[in-house]
């Protein structure tokens, strides 16, 4: 090996080195920095403009259940 290719071998591996570098550097970091961030506040819904006045979609269920019609449940095999 030849002295040139030696100093051109240093040198690549320093350049490689260095660009690496600047890629672990520009990764970390931001490219831009972000605007100010901006607050929201969220206040609940008013109930008396976002309740629904329509009837119920669902059955209504009976308040007690006779026991004498209850079937006992399939024994699992």
């Amino acid at each position: 090996m030849h002295l040139d290719e030696l100093i051109a071998n240093i040198l690549a591996a320093l350049l490689l080195m260095c660009v690496l570098a600047v890629a672990f550097f520009a990764a970390s970091q931001l490219l831009w920095p972000d605007g100010e961030a901006k607050m929201v506040i969220l206040i609940p819904p008013d109930v008396l403009t976002t309740a629904s006045i329509k009837a119920p979609t669902h059955p209504r269920l009976p308040d007690a259940v006779d026991t004498r019609l209850v079937k006992p449940r399939p024994e699992q095999d």
